[in-house]
């Protein structure tokens, strides 16, 4: 099929010659709209973090930094504990603090996030379950409060 050739073979552009059609994409849309999409998932992926629902008592202490390699334990109003969201089973949280791997020479922070109806007693019962497996970096996670106690 011999679009716009002359007798010497060359394309011409005369008068009964047709215009190739334009082939390029136009992506300046498409990189407006995936930029938006990642501003986006940037800002709403720090509030994600906190998976299971747990009200938090109040407290006036400093903010601490994040740090990489932590692993949230949360216990909710009823009392169940869950390990980066996953629920831990009734009675099966020894086994699961060992699997952590708090006795390696790195150990991870661990972030305790506790409902403020819970009883202190199952509060100070994961603490010790921690502290029996030799996971010792452990911070409370609370609300910040403006008034003193």
């Amino acid at each position: 099929m011999a679009m716009g050739v002359t007798q010497s073979g060359r394309r011409g552009r005369g008068r009964g010659s047709r215009r190739a059609p334009m082939a390029d994409i136009n992506v300046t849309p498409l990189v407006d709209v995936m930029l938006v999409l990642l501003i986006i998932f940037m800002v709403t992926a720090p509030l994600m973090t906190a998976g299971v629902p747990v009200d938090l008592p109040d407290s006036r202490a400093n903010p601490l930094t994040q740090e990489p390699e932590q692993i949230t334990i949360a216990i909710d109003s009823n009392g169940y504990i869950y390990i980066d969201d996953a629920l831990v089973e009734v009675g099966g949280f020894a086994d699961a603090v060992e699997n952590i791997g708090c006795a390696s020479s790195n150990p991870p922070l661990i972030t305790l996030r506790a409902d403020r109806v819970l009883n202190y007693g199952r509060v100070m019962a994961v603490l010790g379950e921690l502290n029996r497996g030799d996971c010792n970096r452990v911070s409370l996670v609370t609300n910040s409060s403006s008034n003193a106690p």
